[in-house]
């Protein structure tokens, strides 16, 4: 017989795709710079803003999901999720070009922000975009997304920061955030 469409069929495959990929960027910017600030802490002489490069993003990102939220609900989730994805490059590129400690934690306060909402518009995306009963198997691939940097991001970026330089931590993010854009705008 006749099956539904599922999440990767033509309907669905290029917002999954973008979706996921955006919802893992996030992630492995929020886990991954743990083995990479010892490099950029030394880098940048910001032994006493070390802690605060940490959790400026994980604060900024719950006042991001509030706010995103309220807006998204109020407008639909299209403008919050680009204006969300513009600040989390933003976020991004400060944190690579920081010639200091302090921009770069200024830049983690935009992309945590960025991050938090984009996290909150996607949400809001998936429940408008999808039949209900996609919505558990999204969000599932959500949480993996969450999962996989977890396992493999601190090595990746461990690596990135030791053999091609910390700021392409942030840079290299940041540029393949670009590309998922492109895929994302038609659908």
């Amino acid at each position: 017989g006749d099956r539904a469409p599922g999440l990767f069929d033509r309907s669905h495959r290029w917002i999954t795709l973008a979706a996921l990929v955006l919802v893992f960027l996030v992630a492995f910017e929020n886990l991954a710079v743990t083995t990479a600030m010892p490099v950029i802490s030394a880098a940048l002489d910001g032994e006493r803003l070390y802690a605060l490069a940490f959790a400026a993003p994980l604060a900024t990102g719950v006042i991001g999901m509030v706010v995103c939220g309220l807006w998204s609900d109020r407008s639909g989730p299209r403008v919050p999720l680009w204006t969300s994805i513009a600040l989390f490059i933003t976020g991004l590129l400060i944190c690579g070009l920081a010639p200091t400690m302090d921009v770069l934690v200024a830049g983690r306060l935009i992309q945590g922000f960025g991050g938090g909402a984009l996290n909150v518009a996607l949400y809001v995306l998936v429940a408008r975009t999808y039949p209900d009963r996609l919505h558990p198997t999204i969000f599932g691939g959500f949480a993996a997304a969450w999962v996989l940097p977890a396992l493999i991001g601190p090595a990746i970026a461990g690596f990135v920061a030791e053999h091609i330089g910390w700021p392409w931590v942030f840079l290299g993010v940041a540029a393949l955030v670009v590309p998922i854009m492109a895929v994302l705008i038609p659908s």
